[in-house]
């Protein structure tokens, strides 16, 4: 298992509470809205742990505030995050290891389909990332790749 996050110290605080429960992680600080890191990191994680056969997309990131309170910036880092993020990871690892050896995707998404008050930003970027999900889904079925979406509560 490889864990992706931000901060360095979480990082390793949980790789720390798996290997004292005999588990075992690597991890990888990544800022996963940067493509060009992602592309670098995903090669990485291969050539140190081989094919990898399954990504879960759980990276959020969002605040509570009305729409007419919203900033383009603070639209523009939760989408980022929330979708664009799930979107680099998932087709940096389908072109750099699953085109070719299959494997699975799951997207942590939201329940947003009535709508999220005081969310709009995330709901946005979910509704987006379930579509993503849809279509990755069929395009990448030919290559044994499943995609996959799970909704729980917001």
């Amino acid at each position: 298992m490889v864990l992706i996050g931000r901060n360095v110290e979480k990082l390793e605080t949980v790789q720390a509470e798996i290997q004292e429960d005999g588990g075992n992680a690597d991890f990888a600080a990544l800022d996963i809205r940067g493509e060009s890191d992602v592309e670098r990191v995903v090669s990485e994680i291969i050539a140190r742990h081989g094919p990898v056969s399954a990504l879960v997309n759980n990276a959020g990131g969002q605040f509570p505030s009305p729409l007419e309170k919203i900033s383009q910036n603070g639209w523009e880092a939760v989408v980022q995050t929330n979708l664009t993020g799930g979107f680099l990871m998932s087709r940096e690892l389908f072109k750099q290891c699953m085109k070719e050896h299959g494997g699975a995707i799951v997207n942590i998404v939201a329940d947003m389909f009535g709508g999220m008050a005081m969310m709009g930003h995330s709901g946005a970027a979910r509704a987006g990332m379930v579509n993503f999900t849809e279509s990755a889904a069929v395009e990448w079925a030919s290559s044994g790749v499943r995609v996959n979406a799970v909704a729980p509560g917001w």
